[in-house]
């Protein structure tokens, strides 16, 4: 079954009305039905279904005096007493009419033998079964009100949840540009001197990844394919600072896949092996591999672990804090992150279902 139906909303300004009518519609049918199963039966029966259409009449002004104007004014405005009184009165003005009805017309106008009279319930119980019957529509329209008022509730708290997901977002990214941009130029600016020409082509390299950023990253998700385009370019970039101790590789899908996935996540975690893992004295190696089994994108990353003193202020640590808000943001219970320690190897684990 579609389940568009049932995510209609309930204020739905066509779907409501008719609602109504087809619910009023069916419980004014139902005596007209009833009475057509049996075409024997007497007079009597047609009688008590005439006298049932007048009850439901009245039953249908009480649910909407309350459903379109109480509930919402008084009920819904912390006045419950005012609420209370009033229905009291509505509910007595309605039994009195229907007893006015019953003893001045139906009795005489539907001509009920002293027979059919004799069955009837007497007076008190009468009143005290009309009691209990008129105060089920009230029940029903605050139970009705309730439930729109929740979904409205829910709707607009949804809403707003989705505004402000998009809102840190967007702060998220905004935040990664300058800081992967910050990164890029120190690595430019260490060859500036030593391999100016190179310094040249890295600049130009430099160029194509931040059109990336500002031109392509702008939505909710995109093709995998795109973005491991970008990662292997920028471990081309990253790589050109390292020295002949540092021995990096990396694997990604050759084959292209439909996955889509929000953009810039595995960047932080390449910038932080290139931070921790190289050194330039000591032999140093970065893995980095990236798979797919069917919806889920797994990336891992393994580095030599080179711990920074507390002196050196390369970088910020802004990069993994801004990745574990976006898992947390984007993919909620989605993703798993595991990070390890061992041997002098730090491994990351990401793997996140689209």
């Amino acid at each position: 079954m579609n389940n568009r139906f049932f995510n209609m909303p309930i204020n739905n300004k066509v779907l409501l009305p008719v609602l109504h009518v087809l619910a009023w519609f069916i419980l004014f049918s139902l005596p007209y039905f009833l009475l057509t199963l049996d075409a024997t039966q007497d007079q009597v029966l047609l009688k008590t279904f005439i006298r049932s259409w007048v009850h439901l009449f009245f039953y249908g002004i009480i649910f909407y005096i309350n459903y379109l104007y109480l509930i919402d004014k008084l009920l819904f405005s912390n006045k419950l007493l005012q609420f209370i009184g009033i229905n009291v009165i509505i509910i007595g003005v309605s039994i009195m009419l229907r007893e006015h009805l019953k003893a001045s017309y139906f009795n005489q106008w539907l001509d009920l033998s002293s027979e059919e009279t004799r069955k009837m319930p007497r007076k008190e119980m009468s009143i005290y079964f009309n009691i209990i019957a008129t105060i089920v529509p009230i029940a029903f329209a605050v139970a009705l009100k309730t439930t729109e008022r929740w979904v409205k509730i829910e709707k607009a708290t949804k809403e707003a949840a989705t505004l402000k997901l998009q809102t840190e977002i967007q702060h998220l990214r905004y935040q990664l540009q300058p800081h992967f941009f910050f990164n890029s130029l120190n690595n430019i600016y260490s060859l500036v001197d030593v391999a100016p020409e190179q310094a040249k082509s890295t600049l130009h390299s430099l160029s194509k990844l931040m059109r990336y950023l500002l031109y392509e990253t702008n939505t909710s998700v995109i093709a995998l394919s795109k973005e491991i385009d970008f990662l292997k370019k920028y471990i081309d970039l990253m790589e050109l600072r390292t020295s002949d101790k540092t021995k990096i590789s990396y694997s990604f899908p050759l084959e292209e896949t439909q996955i889509q996935i929000a953009p810039l996540l595995f960047i932080s975690l390449i910038e932080n092996a290139f931070k921790h893992g190289v050194s330039a004295t000591q032999e140093s190696e970065i893995k980095i591999a990236l798979t797919t089994e069917d919806n889920l994108v797994i990336f891992k990353i393994e580095n030599t672990n080179f711990p920074k003193t507390t002196t050196d202020k390369s970088g910020s640590g802004i990069g993994l804090q801004n990745l574990k808000k976006g898992l947390a943001l984007l993919y909620a219970d989605k993703y798993t992150f595991e990070t390890q320690l061992k041997d002098g190897i730090y491994s990351v684990d990401l793997r996140i279902e689209t």
